[in-house]
Formats: structure tokens, C-alpha cells, sequence
């Protein structure tokens, strides 16, 4: 979700405001209890049990769970540029020996004149001469690159240092979610369907791009533009026939598949098309007005084709739902488990504190089903679920996204039934929402991202040990 907000941040200098602790530096929770109040949430399940206050007001977690600092907006990258702000979606590859590659998005809008500040330039664009404009997909008008793209952080688990950061794709705009693919690519999204028209920008934007994990530098900016042209959010690929899943972060939604004409080459092309109800066009998953399903229940499901998925008209959506496509409220967060995928649904449900919805492709002709798998009946259980990740332990780990001032933003874990407890809580200024969590190779390590301001955390901790 795009966080555009003024009484948050002034600058790109805001991203160094929690310079009071080191770059690296770890914390480990501290024995006082967590606060009462307002601020104690009752879970399905007990899971890690209570969250410890932490003396640095950054991070409470469970006893026996730590967190380390390894990234932050605003460093020096070894390219030379600073390291965005508004680190978003983010996936975790495995490189040689014990490094692995965290590639993050950096939702950087356009059109935002205060985004432009956070961006690799810096606040005065005193470093934009070095980034190479010819591998910036769009620039501004007047003619320096716009500030969305990827940043690509080499981190060895075993020495618990950065081995280097560099940016891998400039030029974007708001790039929120995306996903990891299992040839070894993140795909960044586009959330915005932004033209020169309506911004300070030279070309449409709202489309997915390949970032190799691999990646040393700046890629060649490809938009992929037969996945369809909408406000993109993320994207999970089924691994078994190379098909791609995405979703949409509009309250009036809808669920896509891409068909790739070669899976693995998504620059090839391919067929879009949007998940509908079987025998009733044009569904309202929602459950806000009127209640369509109950937790628990499936539907079967089929896939309408979409036609003119490049959509100068901005409208593609409406005409998918017109054509019997369900809708859904702000499709986030999306990723592969065991032969089926989950993903969020952020203000679903009759309170609009979330749904998480189960998706299983059916395979030799069996019918792909769709479950409404949790829905918030309380936003202290549960509040706007958006990225989420699945855990090596079989649990989803879902990333809250919601700016309050009484309740704060956490990771929660959901079990295999859909019962809710919580693994950490954001206690720094501002209650940013987390975003892009995902493990370690090795399971050992979660990474995830607090927006504000921009922070990459490593979470350790006795995962296995988890109480339902």
C-alpha cells in the first residue's frame, strides 16, 4: 500500500531519524512486560506467548527473540547512491555459501514531489548523476529518473554482516509488492496507473518488471506488459505449470492469472484473465454490504479472458467485472504454499479489517477452488493484513498495514486452521506498517521491512517452538 504520509515524512533526511542506533546494531527483548491497555492483544492461540517491551521502542517480540538492523533508508549504497526510502515488498534468494540476496521494492510514487526526495538522488539530487539514465525506465519531465525501482541487499547469514547494496532497477513508480519466481527472479509491481497526462512523468506506468536475483546492478527496465496494465500489487507463480497470480490493490479489485506463452519467459508474453465464481458472474467476494460466503466455505472457480490487458483507458477491471469476474477488496499480499497459494484481501470482510483467502489450482481437469480461509471480526486480532509470506514451519506470517494512533501495526502468524497469534509489534513513531517478510533459505531467519523509516530487520528467534 502506497504510504504517502506528510506527518511521517519531511525529507529524505527523515530516513535517518533512527540514527540513535547503530546501522547494525541488534537488540534483545528486555524483561519487562509489554504494555497494558490499549496495547495488549488477545490472540486465538497463545504462539510465542507475550511480547517483551523493547528498550529501543523499535520492535517488541516474544522472549527469547531478537532482531538485527541490517539495512536502512538513507545509507550510502556501494553504487554510490543512497538507499531509497519506503522499502516495500521483498523476497530472500539464496547466493553462494551462506550469502543470500534480499531484493526490496521502494514504493516511491511519481507524482509525489516528497517521494522525489527519497529517492537514490537524495533530498537535494545531489546523486543522480550517477545513476545511469539510459537504464532508468522513465524519467521526469525534466529528464531525471523517477525514484520507484529495487535495491538489492547481499547479506551473509553466518557472519551476520552486508556484504554489499546496490539499486537494480530505477526509473519506476510506486513500486509496492511483487514476488519471488523459482527460476530465481523478483518481480516488482507497479501500484499506480500513472501517465503523462495526469503526472510529472514520459511514459504509462502500472506494469510488472523482472529483477534477477543475481543482479549486480542496474537492469535493463522491461516493462512485461502482456500481464496487464493495473495497480499492481504482487504476485506468486505456481511452480508446477509456470503460471502467474496477481493481485490488485483497489477496493473493487479483481484476481488475475497469466498463462506465460513459455513458462519462465514472461517477456514472451501470454494469455490474462480474471478469476470468476462458477455460476455466479460477476461475485462480490467482499462481504461488505452483503455477505456472499462464511469462513470456511469454497467455491469453484473459472477464468474469464481479458482483452486489451495494456488498457490506455485505465479501466480493465471494470470491464473484467462486467464480463463475470469476481470482486475483491484490495487484493495485497500473495504466496505459494504446498500446491496452493494465499493471499490478503485487506478490507474484506463486514468490519474491512481483512480477509485471507485460500487458493488451490486443480490439476489433470479437477476445478480450481477458493476459500475464504480468515476474516476479521476484530482489528486487534486481526487489522488489514497486506504482505504475507509463508512460514517453513507451515504457518502464514501476515505483514498489518494500518496507520492509528491507538493500534499498533504487527506481524501476526495464522495456523493451518485460521486461528491468530501475534509474533512482533511495531512500538517506533509513526506505527509504519511492515511489509515484505520472508524467511532465510534455512528457515532460521525472518527478514521484513518497516516502511517508515525504512528499516530491514533480521528476526531470530525458536521458530519451531510455536504454541496453537
Amino acid at each position: 500500500m502506497l504510504a504517502n504520509r506528510r506527518g511521517l515524512l519531511t525529507g529524505s533526511a527523515a530516513a535517518l531519524a533512527f540514527a540513535g542506533m547503530a546501522r547494525h546494531a541488534t537488540a534483545q527483548a528486555s524483561s519487562s512486560p509489554a504494555v497494558s491497555g490499549a496495547e495488549t492483544y488477545l490472540n486465538e492461540v497463545e504462539g510465542y506467548g507475550p511480547l517483551i517491551r523493547d528498550p529501543n521502542r523499535l520492535l517488541d517480540l516474544p522472549e527469547g527473540f531478537s532482531y538485527q538492523v541490517v539495512a536502512q533508508s538513507g545509507d550510502t549504497m556501494d553504487d554510490g547512491l543512497f538507499a531509497p526510502g519506503q522499502p516495500d515488498g521483498m523476497a530472500c534468494f539464496a547466493l553462494d555459501g551462506d550469502q543470500v540476496a534480499l531484493v526490496m521494492n521502494h514504493e516511491l510514487k511519481g507524482s509525489s514531489s516528497l517521494h522525489r526526495n527519497l529517492g537514490p538522488g537524495g533530498l537535494h539530487q545531489e546523486r543522480i548523476g550517477l545513476l545511469d539514465k539510459t537504464k532508468a525506465y522513465d524519467t521526469y519531465k525534466d529528464g531525471r529518473p523517477l525514484p520507484g525501482g529495487c535495491s538489492t541487499v547481499v547479506y551473509d547469514l553466518r557472519t551476520r554482516e552486508v556484504v554489499s547494496r546496490r539499486l537494480t532497477l530505477a526509473g519506476t513508480s510506486t513500486n509496492c509488492c511483487g514476488g519471488p519466481t523459482p527460476w530465481g527472479s523478483w518481480l516488482t509491481c507497479e501500484e499506480t496507473i500513472e501517465t503523462p497526462a495526469d503526472a510529472d512523468v514520459t511514459r504509462d506506468h502500472g506494469w510488472v518488471f523482472e529483477v534477477p536475483s543475481r543482479a549486480s546492478g542496474l537492469v535493463d527496465p522491461v516493462p512485461l506488459k502482456a500481464m496487464g496494465r493495473f495497480d499492481h500489487e504482487a504476485v506468486c507463480v505456481d511452480p508446477r505449470t509456470g503460471a502467474v497470480y496477481l493481485t490488485e490493490d483497489v477496493n473493487d479489485s479483481l484476481f488475475y492469472r497469466f498463462i506465460p506463452n513459455v513458462p519462465g519467459k514472461l517477456v514472451e508474453g501470454g494469455k490474462l484473465q480474471a478469476l470468476a465464481w462458477k455460476g455466479q458472474p460477476s461475485a462480490d467476494t467482499r462481504n461488505q454490504e452483503t455477505r456472499s460466503w462464511a469462513v470456511g466455505d469454497w467455491r469453484e472457480i473459472e477464468w474469464i479472458d481479458l482483452e486489451d490487458v495494456e488498457d490506455p483507458a485505465g479501466d480493465l477491471r471494470k470491464r473484467g467485472h462486467a464480463a463475470g469476474a469476481a470482486l475483491i477488496a484490495r487484493g495485497e499480499g500473495i504466496w505459494w504454499g504446498d500446491d496452493e497459494m494465499y493471499f490478503t484481501a485487506t478490507s474484506g470482510g463486514p468490519i474491512r479489517r481483512g480477509q485471507v483467502l485460500r487458493l488451490v489450482p486443480g490439476l489433470d481437469g479437477a476445478a480450481d477452488r477458493l476459500q475464504l480461509f480468515v476474516e476479521s471480526k476484530d482489528e486487534k486480532t486481526f487489522n488489514m493484513g497486506d504482505n504475507i509470506t509463508v512460514a517453513p514451519w507451515g504457518h502464514l506470517v501476515v505483514c498489518e498495514d494500518n496507520y492509528s494512533n491507538e493500534i499498533r501495526n504487527h506481524l501476526k502468524g495464522v495456523t493451518p486452521e485460521g486461528r491468530v497469534y501475534t509474533i512482533a509489534r511495531n512500538v517506533f513513531t509513526g506505527n509504519s506498517e511492515f511489509a515484505g517478510a520472508c524467511f532465510s533459505p534455512d528457515g532460521e531467519v525472518l527478514f521484513v521491512n518497516i516502511m517508515y523509516p525504512g528499516m530491514t530487520l533480521a528476526i531470530r528467534g525458536p521458530w519451531t517452538s510455536v504454541r496453537t
